[in-house]
């Protein structure tokens, strides 16, 4: 894919449909992170051998047909894996005496093949080591629950990391208004004049203005911070960003703004200067984001209502005993620190049997993320949206590193960022 295979231009749509739609669903009042890139490709390979109005569900959440999505779905994974910054795999588990048409594991990305032996804890510290193993140790656990009567996992790992370009200076911020109103926060700040590659606000979307930030990592991922008006609900935020992302709605570059209030959290001036070169000034909090995502709470997002009914079976291309999915769910972590962004994410399916089938004046444009915000991490190329997060909690002011699992280490404590009261 990307890199060294192409990324199949369907498929970007899909996974970004289903981003979209999944933010509205997933976030409410407290920060959260999903990747529906980790959870399409494997809906992918279960469509493809599945029948009966399952099969229709799943193609109506995937926005494909399922003739040939298990083949689909194996070059999407293996195409994430090809892209630099980005680590995709895949893992399949069954009982022995689960009989698996090979014609369907054929068509599987190469992987890991275990055996399940029905002794739960056995099973368990196998699927946590292979969950771990593939995230760098950052997620430790098959987001899976194991019974004697799961008969199959199937699960993807994903992880996503980049280094900024241009790193961020590090110190605290302390907001005046709004739910983080006079905390001190782990602030990151930096200065470049390129305001048209850095920001865009775009004045009308169905959720109101927004202010898009792009942080460009040097392996062809970027970071967009997103924010919207206040009071809009974080899903309406993320869903339009997204769909502004993907040219969906006309935006104004930085260097097109007006003087004053230009947008959510942006506010141009002209300030006294040696140098009249337009500049702008991007603030945000330091972050990290975790979450557990119980995918058949939102079933029919995900194509998952009528595959869950165990009194028939709904995968008639997997085997010839009737399966039902007994699990699915995500867990997924994401970090933005000064030096660059990290995540990592394991989706997990599994499935039970199912019975029958100075001297001049200078335009300086401050950006500032002092409230709730979103993030969407995309490959630059192809403008697929890898993971998608809301921002409730930032960190407070810089800690020591504490354990290896973090991807960058942070000192005790930075200088107060520009702007900011003492």
């Amino acid at each position: 894919m990307g890199d060294r295979k192409v990324m199949d231009a369907k498929a970007v749509r899909g996974v970004n449909a289903m981003t979209a739609a999944w933010s509205r669903a997933a976030v409410k009042d407290e920060g959260t992170v999903f990747a529906a890139a980790g959870v399409w490709p494997l809906l992918a390979l279960l469509a493809g051998a599945a029948g009966g109005p399952a099969r229709a569900e799943l193609e109506r959440a995937l926005g494909t047909g399922a003739d040939g999505a298990t083949t689909l779905g194996r070059e999407v994974i293996e195409a994430l894996a090809g892209l630099e910054g980005v680590d995709a795999a895949t893992g399949l588990w069954t009982r022995q005496e689960l009989p698996v048409r090979p014609e369907w594991e054929a068509e599987l990305p190469p992987g890991v093949r275990g055996t399940l032996t029905g002794d739960t804890a056995r099973d368990r510290k196998e699927l946590d080591a292979w969950a771990s193993r593939r995230t760098g140790g950052e997620i430790g656990e098959m987001p899976v629950p194991l019974t004697p009567d799961t008969l199959l996992v199937l699960a993807g790992a994903l992880m996503v990391k980049t280094t900024w370009v241009q790193p961020f200076k590090e110190g605290w911020m302390r907001p005046s208004s709004g739910p983080w109103a006079e905390r001190q926060l782990a602030g990151l700040t930096r200065t470049t004049t390129d305001l048209d590659g850095t920001l865009r606000v775009v004045p009308d979307t169905p959720a109101g203005p927004l202010t898009l930030s792009g942080v460009s990592g040097d392996n062809g991922l970027d970071v967009h911070l997103v924010l919207g008006a206040e009071d809009v609900p974080g899903g309406e935020v993320l869903e339009a960003g997204i769909a502004a992302l993907g040219g969906g709605y006309e935006g104004l570059p930085g260097s097109a703004l007006p003087l004053g209030e230009a947008g959510p959290g942006v506010k141009v001036m002209e300030v006294t200067s040696w140098d009249p070169t337009p500049s702008l000034v991007l603030n945000t909090p330091q972050f990290t984001v975790r979450a557990r995502h119980d995918l058949l709470r939102h079933a029919d997002l995900f194509g998952l209502r009528t595959a869950q009914d165990d009194s028939r079976g709904h995968f008639p291309g997997i085997s010839p005993t009737p399966l039902a999915v007994s699990s699915g769910q995500q867990t997924i972590t994401a970090a933005f620190s000064p030096e660059g962004f990290f995540a990592a994410a394991v989706t997990a399916f599994s499935m039970g049997v199912g019975s029958a089938p100075p001297a001049e004046k200078a335009k300086l444009v401050s950006v500032r993320y002092e409230r709730p915000f979103g993030f969407l991490a995309v490959h630059r190329a192809t403008g697929l949206v890898l993971t998608a997060g809301w921002v409730t909690e930032p960190e407070r002011e810089p800690e020591p590193q504490h354990g290896a699992n973090r991807p960058w280490g942070l000192p005790a404590r930075g200088p107060r960022l520009p702007g900011h009261p003492g």
